[in-house]
This record gives structure tokens, sequence and C-alpha cells, in this order.
């Protein structure tokens, strides 16, 4: 059973989010960068309520994504996603 209150900071924090078929969710922001550039900012979570992984994905002003940036559960840093940008 998910934590209410995690999952209650969770919905204001990122404001959208989409159930998972394992009872998960997979939450998402989007801030707008310099030059028509978006970053969206993902944090997936188990049924609990879990943190299960986060990262950033950058997209260009065309909206194609053209690199990710996993944070959690382990720092991989920036990597180019092939065909973007």
């Amino acid at each position: 059973m998910p934590d209410p209150l995690k999952r209650r900071e969770n919905e204001r924090k990122f404001g959208r989010w989409e159930e998972l078929p394992d009872g998960g969710r997979r939450y998402f922001y989007e801030v707008a960068g310099r030059y028509g550039w978006t970053a969206r900012y993902v944090k997936e979570v188990d049924a609990e309520e879990r943190t299960t992984g986060f990262w950033q994905e950058i997209y260009d002003e065309r909206g194609r994504l053209v690199e990710i940036h996993q944070k959690y559960p382990l720092d991989r840093g920036h990597r180019k996603v092939q065909g973007g940008g």
C-alpha cells in the first residue's frame, strides 16, 4: 500500500504522473531552458511509493530527446541519445 504522505508530496512536487502496470508511478515536470530546449525531470516509484529511479531528459527545440542524465539509483552522468539533436 502506498505511503499517502509521500504520494501527496510527489504529486505536489511534480504535478504530473502516469500509473505504471506494476502499481508504481512515473512522476515528471518540465523546465524551459535557453534556446527553446526543455529539461524534463522524471521520478519513478514502486507501488509503496519508494523511489526506484530518477533522471533528467533533455529535449531540443524540436522536442527531440537528445540527452539523458540518470541520477538514481546510480549517477551515470550525461548520455547522448543516438539520433537526437
